[in-house]
């Protein structure tokens, strides 16, 4: 092959990855763009009092969340959430390994976990409120309570699932429970535990909103409810967009968490799809 089809056929895989990221970004952000677009035309115009047009909701973000709210309300609201959505993470990922190693304990356990499992975290605010009070100490339980289930279970079944030959040559090299817990159970289990992570981040921002509408002081959810009770309806839209906002910021960082930590997972994967 000649130098020049070789820069021709090296252009051509160049214009070929650049279309196929461009083609992957529209259409990521194709149908958002449609709906805003649709909704802003939609509800121009309208009288409606409860459901004002966009433009409203849109004018009013700014001077509502950005005339010091972010320190007051929204901070306040990301930190409980991320401190309750760690606590699940750790408490999750560890008893999930102990008992997806432990055929004996996972069956002793089970009953246990399945009874609590059922109980949806809502119902234990009231509870909650009467031993810790409606300070920021029960927002952050409720939201651990809440995300851990979906980390714990996926951790179970991901250990479960690691392949017998490694457990076997993991006991033959005579690994130490700490090496054996870091380079076998989790980095084996890991696609699934991530998988976890990312239902628990989903049912962290359902009940961050929630608990905040619980005899609270400060927080999202709060100064929803406040607009909501007295009717400032563009102000409370604003903040269920601030929502939304907040979980695609968070649904990207956990994209590239996901994209560092599960490296290896997709480079076998698209070896294994090469090779076929």
């Amino acid at each position: 092959m000649s130098a020049t089809e070789l820069v021709r056929t090296a252009r051509m895989k160049r214009d070929s990855g650049i279309g196929k990221q461009v083609r992957k970004v529209l259409a990521v952000v194709a149908l958002p763009i449609v709906l805003i677009v649709t909704w802003w035309f939609s509800s121009a115009g309208s009288q409606n009092f409860f459901f004002p047009p966009l433009e409203q909701i849109v004018t009013a973000f700014q001077p509502t969340w950005f005339t010091g709210a972010i320190e007051t309300e929204v901070l306040p609201s990301v930190w409980r959430l991320l401190g309750g959505y760690l606590v699940a993470g750790v408490i999750g990922i560890g008893l999930g390994a102990l008992l997806g190693s432990s055929p004996v304990l996972r069956a002793f356990t089970e009953p246990a976990l399945e009874f609590l499992r059922a109980i949806p975290p809502t119902v234990m605010i009231p509870i909650l409120i009467l031993f810790l009070g409606i300070g920021a100490e029960m927002r952050v339980v409720v939201i651990a309570i809440g995300a851990l289930w979906p980390i714990l279970l996926n951790t179970i079944e991901g250990v479960r699932a690691i392949d017998e030959v490694l457990r076997d040559t993991a006991r033959v090299y005579r690994l130490t429970p700490m090496m054996r817990f870091s380079t076998l159970i989790l980095r084996g289990a890991s696609p699934q535990i991530v998988t976890g992570a990312r239902q628990g981040l989903s049912v962290a921002i359902i009940l961050m909103v929630i608990s905040e509408m619980f005899a609270a002081q400060d927080g999202i959810g709060f100064t929803i409810i406040r607009f909501q009770k007295s009717y400032a309806m563009p102000e409370m839209w604003s903040g269920i967009l601030l929502l939304g906002v907040l979980g695609i910021v968070l649904s990207l960082i956990f994209k590239l968490f996901e994209s560092i930590s599960l490296k290896w997972y997709f480079g076998l994967r698209q070896s294994q799809r090469g090779g076929n």
